[in-house]
């Protein structure tokens, strides 16, 4: 198993990440090192889930992980259905903003301990999020533990082949000069993300809207959740409060 990378607190004190999820709109960028910009969809994050994403979560089982979950879209859709969902994310801006919808969300690094680790029946790599701490296969580990034998990844992939690992800033207005300090970042296509599955079996890929997709089945076909336990688990979290020093933002 590949060594976790390390969770970079930049994003998670982004200013300009911050201010654009309290007032749902861009610009917002991630910039590599290059200067090359990758704009960041803020004004759909933030917005409630649209038909691309209710496909996505037709497809997912029993409880849900939302890595990353920004804003909390997908996670107060899911919440709305009656669905046992929990979203972690790094930014207190974004944990505020899925409280806010009606979501569950923890302030946490995917890196981090979390509640329910081995019983999730379905993990969500939404919104690029496969490029977390810049190593897939670090990821790809981590969420195999996180979830149950058999359990399902869903992850959306790059709209190009593509499979870099870079150091990326989030900034906002290109002229402002404001930025961040830079963070391991990767960039994955549905190609890529498969060769870095090992030990996953693929499960079905799909575009819409623009957008890519791939599920996965981690290591055992034999789904063991005990789905009374897992949201035993996540409805002990429901008083508690994001710490405000834990390292911030998975997005």
């Amino acid at each position: 198993m590949s060594s976790p990378p390390v969770t970079p607190r930049a994003w998670a004190s982004a200013d300009p990440y911050a201010a654009a999820l309290r007032t749902g709109r861009g610009p917002l960028f991630l910039r590599r090192d290059d200067g090359w910009l990758l704009p960041l969809e803020v004004e759909r994050w933030c917005a409630r889930a649209d038909e691309v994403d209710r496909d996505v979560l037709d497809r997912c089982e029993g409880n849900v992980l939302d890595v990353g979950c920004g804003p909390g879209r997908l996670v107060a859709e899911l919440a709305g259905r009656g669905r046992t969902v929990l979203g972690i994310d790094v930014s207190q801006a974004a944990v505020e903003h899925t409280v806010r919808l009606g979501g569950q969300a923890l302030r946490r690094s995917v890196f981090e301990p979390l509640p329910g680790e081995g019983r999730w029946d379905t993990v969500l790599l939404m919104d690029g999020n496969v490029g977390i701490g810049g190593d897939p296969r670090a990821l790809l580990d981590r969420v195999a533990a996180l979830l149950s034998p058999g359990g399902l990844l869903i992850a959306e992939t790059a709209p190009v082949e593509v499979d870099e690992r870079v150091q990326v800033a989030v900034v906002g207005l290109i002229d402002s000069g404001e930025a961040d300090l830079p963070f391991p970042w990767a960039r994955v296509g549905t190609r890529a993300l498969l060769a870095h599955a090992q030990g996953w079996r693929p499960s079905g890929q799909w575009t819409a809207g623009g957008r890519c997709f791939a599920a996965l089945r981690s290591r055992s076909a034999n789904n063991s959740a005990d789905p009374a336990n897992s949201t035993a688990v996540i409805s002990s979290q429901r008083a508690a409060k994001p710490s405000g020093d834990r390292p911030v933002a998975d997005r």
